[in-house]
């Protein structure tokens, strides 16, 4: 390869692989984030529609402690076509520290995509999570279901960053997703 190309090609694999962690516009990931109080099992309530998860149900995601300072993810979710669970293992890196809940996350070798968490339960109950644009979003909380008020005060708060909330997928959780689905309009 010509040293010119060459040069010419790592800064823009770098600009290309960064944009993939990079934040959308508007969205301020959560200061004073708590690492050690995010580990362990959260429950996907909604989500943006994605290949990697289409037609999963009883979608999780555990997180824990790497000791290499990172965080292993764990996804796990239930195809009830095939009647299967179907998971996928993951690391995370904190992009500017731990105390900033904006991380990188890789299932695919080295490539990563962006992860930021830009609205937070202080008791750490439920988080609203963006990717690198805002074709990736979910809400996730620690209990299967969210009381009604709850969700739809997410969703009011999703909808404020620019979140397209009627294109969202509620997984069936439980016996009260239909209700959670009816509360944001999706029935």
């Amino acid at each position: 390869m010509n040293p010119l190309h060459f040069s010419l090609l790592i800064p823009l694999l770098a600009l290309l692989l960064a944009g993939c962690t990079g934040v959308p516009e508007g969205v301020q990931p959560v200061r004073g984030f708590d690492p050690e109080r995010y580990l362990g099992t959260w429950h996907e309530i909604a989500r943006l529609d994605h290949s990697f998860e289409r037609g999963l149900v009883q979608v999780t995601a555990t997180y824990a402690k790497r000791e290499d300072g990172g965080i292993d993810v764990l996804n796990r979710g239930h195809d009830p076509v095939k009647g299967a669970w179907r998971e996928a293992k993951g690391r995370a890196y904190f992009i500017a520290g731990p105390d900033l809940a904006s991380l990188k996350v890789s299932f695919f070798g080295p490539f990563y995509g962006g992860y930021h968490v830009f609205a937070l339960d202080p008791d750490y109950g439920w988080a609203l999570i963006s990717g690198p644009t805002r074709e990736y979003f979910w809400i996730l909380a620690r209990q299967p279901q969210l009381p009604t008020a709850v969700l739809d005060d997410l969703l009011d708060k999703a909808r404020g960053a620019g979140f397209d909330t009627s294109a969202l997928i509620f997984p069936a959780s439980g016996p009260d997703s239909q209700v959670q689905a009816a509360a944001a309009g999706q029935s």
